[in-house]
């Protein structure tokens, strides 16, 4: 009875909510009060819930292995890692050690992004908000937490969410600063812009979708716009360059991105616009559609002309450089999302203007609001089997928490163990516990003391001299390491796929798809010729 009630009074709009049982028209009153508040709070809060849900996976997939094993390290442990290796995710790791001091686990290392999603649905809402009206806030904000690629990143132990924030947030504040032109505002907008390069440097790309919101908007603006813009920009730009010849120094690390098969513009825009082709069909159109029928402006910059270059310029450029040297990957892009839900609204508004002019009498706002909202809880549940399945390990590139558990079960105090290549000790660094029977035979310095991310091992000869005298050696190999046509560069890895095959026996093996642990014995002595001698 409530909700055929409910359903009469949205359709007649506010006059016969009257009618409605007490705490339904409390509930009205509320949403409709102050609509502002409620399109950007109702987004943030389902995001919020949706983050929290499936959070403990109970395994950490590689990359967050090493957001926790470096973030628990000593801040000088830190600091020297960083003029090494990973000065890219420097800061991350910083903002990273502080929260794992509180309390390290792995909810802990996943809650900072799961508060990032919530801020950015309530970002882009509120962008909404100020460049149409609380409906198109509110529907970005809820089309945002139905894509599942932002609770997947939501739910991850790296900087991507907070990035994603960080951008959102200053483009926000770019409307705001160019709306009301205080040096305050644009102060504001510098220092975000300047903080969220430093968690990534490429959200750099942002300026130039900035700047491009700018030229689109020039007629409308006042000429101090560009230069405090300008000054904004530089200055973001002048605090990162340090960092950034500081990672070109490093980018042997990111070597990975030249054999990935991942990325492309078909798999970017189906993670944008909509994993299913029916969500991705109704995404696009309405893009089409508020390409094609822009909103009016509400200030001096447009809907369009803040959403659309942030969601089209940065992929573009890195699609491009990526054509000469290896950068691409959709983790890299994914802020640039906040631009797709705030099209896609535009285009429902402007449907909805239409449909409401077609039928010639006056819109129930509310009713609208409330109704684009259910379409989009529909969307989601039809995606919701998507949103599951990031909740489980399966999703993740690897397992390393399933190699850890066969470790701590078949290995026994003392037994030594190899690691095929050496990045493969990340395992061991994430989960010491299930590690700590095991005597890692080729470290020569460990991580945190080395400065390095995986430790520093011993060369051919002491390797060969400390496997000399024994008895059994347990490998772990990662996936492409166990291969037999794998061909390491290190003299360190040859040596160990040499003694391992020439004077030990396979016994046992065990394979994840997330590596591959065997069990050598050593060989028999071989029996002289002609043994045994005639009698």
């Amino acid at each position: 009875m409530h909700v055929t009630t409910l359903r009469a009074a949205l359709a007649a709009g506010p006059s016969a909510t009257a009618a409605a049982p007490g705490h339904i028209r409390t509930a009205w009153a509320a949403l409709t009060a102050r609509p502002a508040a409620t399109a950007v709070l109702v987004p943030a809060a389902a995001m919020l819930l949706l983050g929290l849900w499936g959070l403990d996976r109970e395994s950490m997939w590689r990359d967050e292995g090493v957001t926790h094993q470096v973030a628990t390290r000593s801040l000088p442990e830190i600091v020297r890692l960083l003029g090494s290796a990973d000065a890219v995710h420097g800061l991350y790791y910083l903002l990273m050690h502080a929260v794992l001091a509180v309390h390290p686990g792995e909810v802990a290392l996943r809650l900072p992004s799961v508060f990032a999603g919530a801020a950015t649905a309530a970002l882009i809402a509120a962008l909404g908000v100020r460049l149409a009206r609380p409906r198109v806030g509110l529907w970005a904000g809820l089309l945002y937490v139905a894509t599942p690629l932002t609770g997947y990143y939501a739910q991850e132990g790296r900087s991507y969410a907070l990035v994603a924030a960080g951008v959102t947030g200053a483009t926000l504040l770019l409307v705001r600063a160019v709306r009301q032109g205080r040096v305050k505002d644009w102060c504001l907008y510098g220092a975000v812009v300047t903080v969220t390069v430093l968690l990534h440097q490429l959200a750099a790309l942002i300026l130039l979708a900035h700047a491009v919101t700018l030229l689109l908007s020039w007629k409308r603006l006042d000429p101090r716009a560009w230069r405090n813009w300008a000054v904004c920009g530089c200055a973001a730009l002048t605090v990162l360059l340090p960092l950034a010849r500081l990672t070109l120094g490093q980018s042997e690390h990111a070597a990975w991105l030249a054999g990935s098969d991942e990325g492309g513009s078909a798999s970017l825009l189906k993670a944008f616009a909509g994993p299913t082709e029916l969500v991705l069909t109704a995404a696009l159109l309405l893009a089409c559609v508020s390409l094609n029928s822009p909103l009016e402006r509400t200030g001096r910059l447009s809907l369009n002309a803040v959403a659309m270059p942030l969601m089209v310029l940065p992929p573009l450029v890195l699609l491009a450089a990526s054509q000469y040297t290896p950068l691409h990957h959709d983790r890299y892009l994914f802020f640039a999302l906040a631009g797709a839900p705030l099209c896609a609204a535009a285009g429902a508004e402007r449907i909805a203007r239409g449909v409401r002019m077609m039928r010639s009498r006056p819109g129930r706002r509310a009713g609208g609001a409330v109704f684009g909202a259910a379409v989009l809880g529909l969307a989601f549940c039809w995606q919701l089997p998507l949103h599951r399945d990031d909740r489980t390990t399966e999703q993740r590139p690897d397992d390393p928490a399933a190699v850890a558990q066969l470790v701590a079960e078949r290995i026994g105090p003392g037994d030594a163990m190899l690691y095929l290549p050496s990045v493969g000790r990340r395992t061991a660094l994430a989960y010491p516990h299930e590690f700590r029977n095991t005597n890692d035979i080729a470290l020569a310095r460990t991580a945190a003391a080395s400065g390095t991310l995986y430790g520093e091992e011993t060369g051919p000869a002491e390797l060969r001299r400390r496997l000399a005298n024994l008895e059994h050696v347990w490998l772990l190999a990662e996936p492409y390491a166990a291969s037999a046509e794998w061909n390491p560069k290190s003299a360190t890895e040859r040596a160990k796929l040499t003694v391992v095959n020439e004077e030990f026996l396979l016994r046992d093996e065990y394979q994840t798809r997330s590596g591959v642990l065997r069990h050598y014995l050593r060989r028999p002595p071989e029996k002289p010729v002609g043994w045994p001698p005639v009698e």
